[in-house]
């Protein structure tokens, strides 16, 4: 690792190719931490990603945690088939948040946070293309029970704001945090 250079907390494969397409210079290695699964989103997602941040060691440490919010209520990672049906039968037709949070942790122990919301909108969704994107398996490992850069775009009717959000890693959050991140 280059001294300075930094480690992803995650395993995402969406986090890692954003920050590959972006250029940076970064090593993964995946934090292994209990998280918080309900509460105000904002918080929430902050406070995973310093969980995350804070169990890794190296120079500079970025945690990152995305889920998904509508009329108060969080939803994370679908633990199967049945409950990603009922996930996305939620957002069906509707405008909902994504938060994600990122934290920054460097080898002095200081820690720098961002949150950013995008509103995602669902289209009017037919109960069989509910059951399509559900035999799809795409939904594992998924906020919400989607992913918008894959086949979950067909799901999509409109999103306000970073794309990059959806998809995992507020780019223009992280570059206010690591303005020369792109300069390494």
């Amino acid at each position: 690792m280059v001294p300075g250079a930094l480690v992803l907390a995650s395993s995402s494969p969406q986090r890692k190719a954003i920050l590959e397409q972006l250029g940076v210079d970064f090593t993964v290695q995946p934090a292994s931490v209990d998280e918080l699964e309900q509460g105000d989103p904002r918080a929430l997602v902050i406070e995973n990603a310093l969980r995350k941040a804070r169990a890794v060691k190296g120079a500079r440490v970025l945690g990152a945690d995305t889920a998904v919010a509508i009329d108060g209520r969080v939803y994370g990672k679908p633990r199967d088939s049945q409950q990603a049906r009922r996930y996305l039968e939620r957002l069906n037709g509707k405008k909902h948040q994504v938060w994600s949070g990122i934290a920054l942790v460097d080898e002095d122990g200081t820690e720098q946070t961002a949150a950013a919301v995008t509103y995602v909108t669902f289209r009017d969704l037919k109960p069989a293309e509910i059951e399509w994107y559900v035999g799809t398996g795409e939904w594992r490992e998924r906020a919400g029970a989607y992913a918008v850069q894959g086949r979950g775009a067909a799901l999509v009717e409109r999103i306000d704001g970073d794309f990059w959000n959806v998809v995992g890693l507020p780019v223009p959050e992280l570059l206010r945090l690591v303005p020369d991140l792109l300069h390494r």
